[in-house]
């Protein structure tokens, strides 16, 4: 007799993506759809035993970067490897669409310092055969993927291809400029983009220091670009926040202001930052006033651990990158490098040194040293102050910078270090978890696809599940159902898709099955598989049994089965 479906999974401990109880059933897919939760009589042409294991609807991370590298691969690593199965890119207003030849070199700049990919990877992995936004997504529609891929058009590319180089130096727009920023969010969004995205923040700049295109633009120009989403009557405004130079509530009255242009929703970065830590208590307070029955939703995107950077000798920041005595032997091998820094005349040179850097985003990163935390295999996002390098460096009676240096050369310089900037103020994580389950919140930040040597952020569902579910000790867990949902569901409704997020009859077959005593999040480690050898830091996970997309088995025991069912999603909004 002929199986009644493709696959049945079976006996499995389901928590169904809508944050209720989690209960034991079965599951069946058949076309890449699910058409039954709870007891299945009929059989799958693949029986697959979920008995002791957590199933779940695929994560949606509606926070990514993975523009260029769905160009020129197809394996949207990290995300894929930790239950994602659908990621949004095109976020903090850069990306590589609009694009005329002309601007190319301009667009890298800006892509290089703000996402840290480098240059050369940009330079050979692009294929650049595109100008137009709809003409990206023609391109993005013939690549297929381990994940479903969904776009956004980013508000420096827009005013660069409008503007030319006056929109890099961040000229005033005319109105004649406005208006052509008007009609090409709307041409992208009626095309199948997800919504257009913008930066507030000063910390966005090239690496020569020099501010994102998009920084401190009037709010004319963010109106031009909700005016866009109102043309195509659907989309979602994304932007960074300013840190700092607004009070909260009026950067949330700005976005109400926006709202009502656009007729859509909008969300936003939200960081408990260490320089403001009153300030994500004001907003959310602000969120709260503002979002009222009949208005468009405002969110905050958070992030469900600290935000910040890993250092390392092999990584693009460490407390001696700038210094002279370094640059001399910065470009030689790892291993040659390391045995340079072994001779004790150069480890004082080194040591005594201190160096600038145009770009103040780069000097904070390379001027840290005391409150760094060095990452162990598994390692530690709730870290106590004693286990600091500070602390520690103190105990061996030596500076932080001696412990730094003494560390990665003693490692053949494949020691970590984490710099906790945002969301953690020394002690705990507790300001987060507040954050994390605020009704007008959503998690988000993981920035896969960029930063490619500084932040290992796409692993973030395993720290969700695995730290705040199960692992805490240094306060209140997250029940397991809650912290589920909080990775599917409302951030596919968040961005306007209703087919995926949820175990239930008529979605799509996305799943994941977890051994969830067993998951496991390992420290990030730096490999050169990118275009012309570039770098880029993995964080591998313990504990993922299985991964399907459209119900296509993409991972088997945390190994990738080569399967590619992944594909462009169009705005359901605007293209049926």
């Amino acid at each position: 007799m002929a199986p009644d479906f493709d696959q049945v999974i079976r006996h499995g401990t389901i928590a169904d993506g809508s944050g209720a109880d989690l209960f034991e059933g079965d599951i069946a897919v058949a076309d890449g759809r699910i058409v039954a939760v709870g007891r299945v009589d009929g059989t799958g042409r693949e029986e697959i035993d979920a008995q002791g294991r957590l199933v779940t609807p695929g994560f949606v991370d509606i926070h990514t970067h993975y523009d260029g590298q769905v160009t020129w691969e197809h394996r949207l690593s990290p995300s894929s490897g930790h239950g994602v199965t659908t990621a949004v890119m095109g976020n903090c207003g850069v990306g590589f669409a609009p694009c005329r030849p002309e601007n190319r070199a301009l667009l890298v700049k800006v892509l290089e310092g703000v996402e840290d990919i480098p240059e050369i990877v940009m330079a050979e992995g692009l294929p650049w055969t595109w100008e137009s936004f709809p003409e990206y997504l023609s391109v993005l529609a013939g690549r297929a993927a381990d994940v479903d891929f969904a776009a956004q058009v980013p508000h420096a590319a827009v005013r660069v291809h409008v503007m030319g180089r006056r929109g890099a130096d961040r000229e005033a727009a005319t109105p004649g400029e406005l208006d052509e920023m008007t009609r090409i969010v709307a041409e992208a969004v009626t095309a199948g983009a997800f919504g257009v995205t913008t930066s507030r923040s000063i910390g966005h700049r090239t690496p020569e220091g020099d501010l994102a295109p998009t920084v401190g633009v009037e709010e004319a120009e963010l109106h031009a670009l909700a005016r866009g989403l109102r043309r195509a009557g659907a989309g979602v405004l994304q932007l960074i926040a300013t840190q700092g130079e607004h009070d909260p509530r009026a950067e949330v009255a700005l976005f109400r202001r926006l709202t009502v242009t656009s007729g859509g929703p909008l969300s936003f970065t939200l960081i408990n930052t260490q320089g403001f830590p009153e300030y994500a208590g004001l907003y959310l307070e602000a969120l709260s006033a503002e979002n009222r029955d009949g208005l468009p939703e405002i969110r905050g995107q958070v992030f469900p651990r600290p935000v910040g950077v890993v250092l390392g000798l092999d990584l693009s920041f460490h407390p001696f990158v700038f210094n002279p005595s370094y640059l001399e032997i910065a470009d030689l091998p790892l291993a040659r490098r390391v045995d340079a820094m072994r001779d004790p005349a150069r480890r004082a040179r080194i040591l005594s040194e201190r160096s600038g850097h145009p770009n103040p985003v780069f000097r904070f990163f390379a001027g840290q040293d005391a409150n760094l935390y060095v990452m162990a295999e598994v390692p530690d996002y709730e870290p106590t102050p004693d286990t600091s390098v500070g602390a520690l460096a103190a105990a061996r009676g030596v500076s932080p910078r001696e412990m730094i240096y003494d560390l990665m050369v003693d490692s053949d310089g494949l020691a970590a270090f984490l710099l906790p900037a945002g969301n953690y103020a020394g002690d705990s994580l507790e300001p987060v978890r507040l954050l994390m389950e605020n009704a007008h919140t959503i998690i988000g930040l993981g920035d896969g696809g960029a930063h490619y040597g500084t932040i290992s952020d796409g692993s973030y569902p395993t720290t969700l599940l695995a730290h705040w579910t199960r692992d805490r000790t240094r306060g209140p867990k997250i029940p397991l159902p809650a912290a589920v949902r909080m990775l599917t569901r409302p951030n596919a409704e968040a961005v306007g898709l209703r087919d995926r997020g949820l175990l239930a009859p008529g979605l799509k077959a996305d799943l994941n099955i977890i051994d969830y005593d067993a998951l496991t999040l390992h420290r990030p480690v730096a490999v050169r598989d990118l275009p012309s050898g570039g770098r880029r830091l993995v964080q591998k996970a313990d504990g993922y049994a299985l991964t399907m997309v459209s119900g296509v088995v993409t991972c088997r025991d945390g190994e990738p089965t080569g399967a590619l069912p992944g594909r462009l999603v169009r705005n359901p909004a605007t293209v049926t």
